[in-house]
């Protein structure tokens, strides 16, 4: 199909549409808890919204909260990671590296511009350089594969930085929920459904046959997502999409490879393989 764009005209009508559709979780509900069969465990203490999930170099899982970065153990422990209690509305990296990228607004004992802009991490979120953007953008959504780094703020068109956030040129016009990156390039979930862009987030396409997802990560050839109805689901390079098991209603997904990838709420960590 021939790529397309969507004019600015249509972005509050689309960003609408979109929050709709994926909403802003708390934490599993009752109708919506995992299968049994999904590995879960609960964290200790509890964490304070999640907005993104990061498996970092040694496979452990980092998440970004409202107050600063937490990292996660196999028993649900969960410990501050640095000493930054800014909310990280927006958090990504490369996968299965240390590499963070993070926006959001300063904490309590900061003192940095609101909002944040983009700021950088190299040792999984111990310490953070100011990248760009200070005082401009609250990127709610980032993605990147360590080449090309994407970000939505939830209001204009997609931002795309060649230079590790350094300086950014203007993407495709589209309200995109959730962004991923893997080997075929740049994915988007729209109002309109999956689509995806070969042109490092210029022009996107639409994704037929694509479940229709709320939640979308990638790392090397796969990309996971989780649809709707709580399903997850997983395929390479955005083809032959496989469901998965029921994760239900959770806050951040993210993907070590084709056969791992980890979804949680601010309650618990849920394993999806």
């Amino acid at each position: 199909m021939p790529a397309h764009r969507i004019t600015r005209t249509l972005l509050p009508t689309a960003a609408a549409a979109l929050l709709l559709l994926t909403g802003c979780t708390s934490g599993a509900d009752e109708a919506t808890k995992p299968d049994t069969s999904v590995p879960t465990v609960d964290f200790n203490p509890e964490l304070s919204h999640v907005h993104g999930l990061h498996v970092g170099k040694d496979g452990t899982v980092l998440a970004g909260t409202h107050t600063g970065i937490f990292a996660i153990d196999a028993s649900g422990a969960t410990s501050r990671v640095g000493a930054s209690d800014d909310d990280f509305m927006g958090l990504t990296g490369v996968p299965n590296t240390d590499n963070l990228y993070a926006s959001g607004h300063p904490g309590p004992s900061s003192f940095a511009a609101n909002p944040l802009g983009l700021r950088s991490s190299t040792d999984r979120g111990v310490s953070w350089m100011d990248r760009s953007l200070a005082g401009e953008v609250d990127f709610h959504t980032l993605t990147t594969d360590g080449r090309v780094l994407v970000g939505h703020d939830g209001t204009d068109g997609l931002r795309v930085s060649t230079d590790g956030g350094a300086t950014w040129t203007p993407g495709a016009e589209l309200v995109a929920g959730a962004l991923a990156i893997n080997d075929s390039g740049v994915w988007a979930v729209t109002p309109a459904g999956l689509e995806h862009s070969t042109t490092a987030a210029r022009t996107f396409s639409p994704v037929p046959n694509a479940p229709r997802l709320a939640m979308l990560a990638g790392a090397g050839d796969a990309l996971w997502g989780i649809d709707e109805d709580g399903y997850a689901w997983r395929s390479r390079e955005g083809q032959n999409w496989e469901k998965r098991s029921q994760v239900g209603t959770v806050d951040a997904l993210t993907a070590a490879n084709y056969d791992t990838a980890y979804a949680a709420t601010s309650q618990a960590l849920y394993t999806l393989n």
